[in-house]
């Protein structure tokens, strides 16, 4: 695997998420800003940020699959959330273990979250950035 995920010593812990991913396969992969969309286009989980999370994190699961990679490859993921609120984190955190229970994730890499005032639809509440390494890609 081309991805060791590390919280350095001396760090603040935060549970699954790590500080630093060490990456050393040679194919990157990047993929573009993943929404709730399912194979129809249509929306998921109106108005329900832990159900847009997970579906974020299902299509994200099937875009890495494309490259031949899954989420132990993931070395960074950038979150933006529409009209972002602290009060938020509690749904944002629910759609994550959601996610991580139902597809079997384990990695947590580095991410970041960016409250953006909106997003290219107004009832899309979150989107993914993700970029992962792996040794050879499988396109398909």
């Amino acid at each position: 695997m081309p991805v060791s995920l590390i919280n350095p010593d001396g760090h603040v812990v935060v549970p699954d998420y790590h500080h630093v991913a060490v990456a050393t396969g040679g194919t990157q992969v990047h993929l573009a800003g993943q929404v709730a969309w399912d194979e129809n286009g249509a929306l998921v989980a109106p108005g329900d940020l832990a159900g847009q999370v997970v579906q974020v994190y299902r299509n994200v699961a099937k875009s890495l699959a494309a490259a031949g990679a899954t989420f132990a490859d993931v070395v960074r993921v950038t979150w933006y959330a529409a009209g972002w609120r602290r009060e938020q984190y509690d749904d944002f955190r629910a759609g994550v273990e959601r996610a991580m229970k139902e597809l079997d994730i384990t990695a947590t890499p580095p991410a970041a979250l960016i409250g953006v005032e909106i997003l290219f639809d107004p009832e899309i509440l979150v989107e993914a950035e993700v970029t992962a390494v792996v040794d050879r890609p499988r396109v398909s």
